[in-house]
């Protein structure tokens, strides 16, 4: 049924969400091979210069690599349920045996995504959260800057059984070589995955399936602390929600014949779920981009002589990627198999949107989620109209209103009322690993009969208009969106705050026209107390544990602004970014401004209004693009 409407949507509700007896990820991978076993499943190439050669999976192959993986893992010692159940975590790029990790453990126990940028101290926090069992990483040979931060991060982890080594140039033609591996790493033995992998059987799993309500993964999401909640997924939301996609842009991205470049990080909800399991639950073939992904020199320059190559039907990028393609020449390249672009994990420049679109000629579809809806929450039909600026309709099977929480009685908003979005349904997540946590994410609302339901709080503010499209109007949480990747603006803060000439700090989200927002750090020094912002830059940029978070500039002021209780009030020093920001696009452009205003609209979010001297058209039209390209909202008064 194709998805066009709020109606549809409604009309499809009116039956059982297909596949929905599908008790786990490994059944429903098993449903999509057994369409056509011989069908490509997967497609891998390690440089963009080997693209036309890659290593190929059929079904039936990748279906048997993923049970010897399954199988591996039970046999290491990895057992689902309970507490202590058996957790992998993997510290890797994109690559097959990536995947391989991510659905083998997963079937055997719970496969846990970590970052393989961030620093050892940071990693073994997160490792021993999780009560971490079996590493998967690059072997040293491979990748010695992250075998060595998996060495810190890996000593004093009294669960840790072992590591095993994966061998980045094992798909490279004509590559035989054995990588070479310590016995031992902190204790533990080292293994080497393929050698492992090959020893088992790939016919059929050794155990039982796990259930639907068995945990499948762990995801790290933004906190409130340094370090990162940990998010559960069981199997039944992860089945859920790649059905739920399927079903409102399957025949673009999730259907036999269909093929989908997947270049995004795999430790992202989005690539693992969206660009992965939901093609693979239904015989699509994804064509995987070498191990940095989209960072993969070379990769962008040659993007449209891949797409053209490999008749690649859809692809997912974040808005820092569309902007660099619009760059990249098209001519001479057949692009007719491309159907489908989806941008996610940032907003999208109404200008880029715009531009992307007309130069191409191709359709970009945005959505939104978080890992606590497992992936997709939104998205604008692929089949119908696609309101610019929306994240689109609710999927089906999922609930998703606007809840006002801070105005008295607990209620629904009106259409075009701002509040909170929330969430209900069968891929809402299974709440964080730490049960602290929970508590401030679910909101309970009485049904028509009165009854208590639970809702999840995204924390993000938007509004539904009349025909059910949603729009965010801002978020509550604080989190910096750089290109896609969610940046903990605490992380920021807690380490200038060890500076000793700092009495108060605050990170906030600069506008970019290339990565959606950077961070920025403002401080309050101690009185009497001297530090320049130089060294204060120097100070963090050496303390911060992830590059991506290290702030672009740092601003010294007499007194950060507070609120009446005397709490940081953020909101002021984010309109003071968009309006330097305005200022410094008026400048490059040659404009001169006799009024400008920032402020909060209700429904429209940040909105900078301004005016220019003169009465220059041509000087008008190019700052209005110049400041289209940022996801803030401007006006000419």
């Amino acid at each position: 049924m194709s998805i066009r409407t709020l109606q549809d949507i409604l009309a499809l509700e009116k039956t059982e969400l297909p596949g929905a007896e599908l008790d786990n990820t490994y059944a429903l991978i098993a449903r999509g091979a057994a369409l056509d076993p011989q069908a490509l499943a997967l497609s891998f190439f390690v440089r963009v210069e080997d693209h036309a050669n890659p290593v190929r999976w059929t079904y039936a192959q990748w279906l048997a690599d993923i049970t010897r993986a399954a199988n591996m893992f039970r046999r290491l010692g990895i057992r689902p349920g309970g507490e202590h159940s058996g957790v992998v975590a993997f510290i890797l790029p994109n690559l097959p045996e990536t995947h391989l990790t991510i659905w083998g453990a997963e079937t055997a126990g719970i496969v846990f995504a970590i970052n393989p940028q961030l620093d050892g101290r940071q990693m073994g926090e997160l490792l021993r959260a999780a009560r971490t069992q079996w590493i998967v990483t690059l072997g040293p040979e491979s990748d010695g800057e992250t075998w060595q931060r998996v060495s810190e991060a890996s000593r004093d982890l009294p669960t840790l059984q072992g590591v095993l080594a994966v061998d980045a140039l094992h798909h490279l033609p004509g590559y035989s070589a054995t990588q070479s591996l310590p016995e031992q790493l902190n204790g533990v033995p080292v293994l080497d995955f393929h050698t492992e992998l090959a020893a088992e059987n790939g016919l059929t799993l050794n155990f039982p399936a796990p259930t639907g309500e068995d945990i499948a993964s762990y995801f790290c999401t933004g906190g409130t602390t340094g370090l990162p909640k940990i998010a559960r997924h069981s199997h039944a939301n992860e089945v859920a929600n790649a059905l739920q996609l399927a079903a409102v842009a399957g025949t673009q991205i999730a259907a036999p014949g269909r093929t989908s470049l997947a270049a995004l990080p795999l430790f992202h909800v989005n690539a693992q779920l969206g660009s992965g399991l939901t093609p693979f639950g239904h015989g699509g073939h994804v064509l995987l981009a070498p191990p940095a992904g989209y960072r993969s020199p070379g990769l962008i320059p040659r993007f449209w002589e891949i797409i053209a190559s490999h008749r690649v039907n859809s692809f997912s990028a974040v808005p820092t990627i569309y902007a660099a393609l619009l760059q990249v020449p098209r001519a001479g390249h057949d692009l007719s198999s491309l159907q489908l672009a989806i941008c996610g994990a940032a907003p999208m420049p109404v200008e880029l949107f715009r531009s992307f679109e007309r130069e191409t000629g191709m359709r970009i579809v945005e959505g939104y989620g978080l890992t606590e809806s497992t992936c997709v929450a939104s998205i604008n039909p692929a089949d119908g109209e696609s309101r610019i600026g929306s994240i689109g309709l609710r999927l089906p099977w999922q609930d998703m209103r606007v809840l006002l929480l801070d105005a008295g009685p607990l209620r629904e908003a009106a259409t075009d009322e701002v509040g909170t979005l929330c969430l209900r349904g069968p891929n809402v997540f299974a709440g964080y690993l730490d049960a602290a946590h929970n508590a401030s994410a679910w909101v309970e609302l009485p049904d028509a009969g009165g009854q208590p339901q639970r809702w999840l709080n995204t924390g993000d503010l938007g509004r539904q208009d009349a025909d059910g499209f949603f729009w965010l109007s801002g978020r509550k949480k604080e989190l910096i969106i750089r290109g896609g990747h969610n940046i903990d603006p605490k992380s920021i803060e807690e380490v200038l705050a060890g500076h000793p000439a700092v009495a108060l700090c605050a990170a906030v989200g600069r506008p970019d026209a290339y990565a959606g927002e950077v961070p920025v750090a403002y401080v309050q020094l101690h009185q009497g107390a001297q530090a320049g912002e130089a060294e204060l830059l120097a100070y963090a940029s050496q303390h911060i544990s992830e590059r991506a978070a290290v702030p672009k500039a740092l601003t010294i002021l007499p007194a950060l602004p507070v609120t009446a209780v005397g709490k940081i009030f953020k909101p002021a020093l984010s309109l003071r970014e968009i309006e330097s920001v305005v200022r410094e696009e008026a400048a490059q452009v040659g404009a001169t401004l006799t009024q400008l205003t920032v402020e909060q609209d209700p429904k429209l979010g940040m909105v900078a209004r301004y005016q220019i001297e003169g009465d220059d058209t041509a000087l008008a039209a190019a700052l209005s693009a110049a400041l289209g390209r940022h996801i803030f909202r401007s006006e000419p008064v």
